[in-house]
């Protein structure tokens, strides 16, 4: 059994996020099994290395899959992108060993958050940023995102209250670049939880906006809620850009 990686492109506009669903065949992972079931005539897993919400895009998501084709790795990667929707692409292929997984063995993941600050739209963007009219004050919110840094309890940075398992996660960095209208939110870090780079871009929005203080951000950590954290900023100006492994 032949052990595949690959990295995914895809525009996440009309989907219903990665995971499979049994009410809607319209998810990246369902979209990539339906296809390599086919390719190969048997059921194929696909794996990836987490999952990302409904309308989140990606640059770089990276996935395994399991098949006994014997097909050559160029001639699997030119199939895929032969068939599958033009806004899903294959960039790169391996074969890897039994025991990669995509998920598990991931060390840590880079995502993007655009966000167009002013009035004049941009046609061409529209599907990737989230505009905010509102002027946004750039040092407060780097101040805010300085705190969200280090390792923390982020139980008030995701919409996910039944999970048992732990919510402490590492952000290893958020750097904040604006050029001319548009500024760049970009987070490194171990993990995140269902919804935490959202909810983290909607708290860091409101102190831009000078409707949340930067110093509450220390109290989220000690005995905040999810009520108690900023909104859900949109999906449509997220994107995963790399998942990293040792």
């Amino acid at each position: 059994m032949r052990n595949i990686k690959v990295i995914l492109q895809y525009e996440g506009t009309k989907y219903q996020g990665w995971q499979r669903q049994d009410k809607t065949e319209n998810t990246i992972q369902g979209k990539l099994e339906t296809l390599l079931t086919k390719m190969c005539g048997e059921k194929v897993e696909v794996i990836g290395s987490g999952r990302t919400d409904a309308g989140v895009h990606s640059y770089g998501q990276v996935a395994n899959f399991h098949i006994e084709s014997e097909m050559s790795l160029q001639e699997i990667m030119d199939y895929m992108n032969r068939y599958l929707p033009e806004d899903i692409a294959v960039i790169d292929i391996k074969e890897m060993s039994e025991r990669f997984h995509s998920r598990l063995n991931a060390k840590g993941k880079t995502y993007v958050y655009r966000v167009i600050n002013g009035k004049v739209p941009h046609i061409f963007d529209r599907r990737y940023t989230y505009v905010v009219e509102e002027k946004l004050d750039m040092e407060a919110m780097e101040q805010a995102a300085g705190l969200l840094c280090g390792t923390h309890d982020f139980r008030a940075f995701t919409s996910n209250k039944r999970s048992r398992k732990s919510t402490v996660r590492t952000v290893d960095s958020i750097t904040i670049e604006k050029k001319g209208d548009e500024i760049r939110f970009t987070f490194k870090g171990n993990g995140f939880l269902y919804h935490m780079v959202r909810i983290m871009m909607g708290t860091l929005l409101e102190v831009g906006m000078h409707k949340r203080d930067t110093a509450q951000i220390i109290e989220l950590f000690k005995e905040g809620t999810r009520e108690d954290a900023g909104y859900l900023a949109p999906a449509k100006g997220l994107a995963l850009v790399e998942v990293f492994y040792s």
